[in-house]
């Protein structure tokens, strides 16, 4: 890899390693105008380019679909940041109607939203360690074979986490995961 290659790697490994959205008990404990809360969140998610931030259009667009509770006049609250923080990062794996799934089990298996933040907070921080460490491991070897490696845990991530959102979905309606589902033909993905 040449020292430009090297030098970018080496600064997303330490963000991986270090940038994470705040605790809880962190997160602002006094309302914030719309302003704010998308100010805040430049901070409280880890951006992958330019002009992929959340908008205003975006968080009327969560509240309207039922991901993130109603504003309290014009006024959000660490609830909101919470909510907020956890879709802006799952978004770009998930859809809305999964993230939807996910995150009512998560908060009913929790109780509460603070409890169901900092669990996601430490899942994602497990991540973010893994990822940063196995990078660590292409150092000396190819742009092209970091980029299929990295391509192929995504995939297999992606199909671990398929089956459990399938496992939820069947939960949620009513019944225990059937067993003979493991061995059924997957079923067409249902446009969001």
């Amino acid at each position: 890899m040449d020292m430009e290659n090297t030098d970018e790697l080496t600064a997303l490994r330490e963000k991986l390693r270090s940038q994470r959205p705040v605790a809880w008990d962190q997160l602002p404990d006094f309302p914030l105008y719309m302003d704010q809360v998308l100010s805040y969140m430049e901070r409280q998610v880890f951006r992958f380019e330019e002009g992929d931030g959340l908008t205003a259009a975006m968080v009327n667009n969560y509240t309207k679909s039922g991901l993130v509770p109603r504003a309290e006049g014009k006024k959000y609250t660490r609830e909101h940041l919470a909510y907020l923080t956890v879709i802006c990062i799952l978004k770009r794996v998930m859809s809305s109607r999964e993230m939807d799934l996910t995150l009512s089990a998560q908060l009913a298996d929790r109780g509460d939203v603070s409890d169901g933040y900092e669990a996601f907070r430490s899942s994602l921080d497990k991540a973010l360690g893994q990822i940063s460490e196995l990078m660590d491991q292409y150092d000396n070897g190819t742009v092209a074979d970091a980029a299929v490696h990295f391509a192929l845990l995504s995939y297999a991530a992606g199909v671990a986490s398929s089956h459990y959102l399938r496992l939820l979905q069947q939960l949620r309606d009513g019944g225990e995961p059937a067993a003979e589902s493991k061995t059924r033909a997957k079923p067409k993905k249902e446009a969001d």
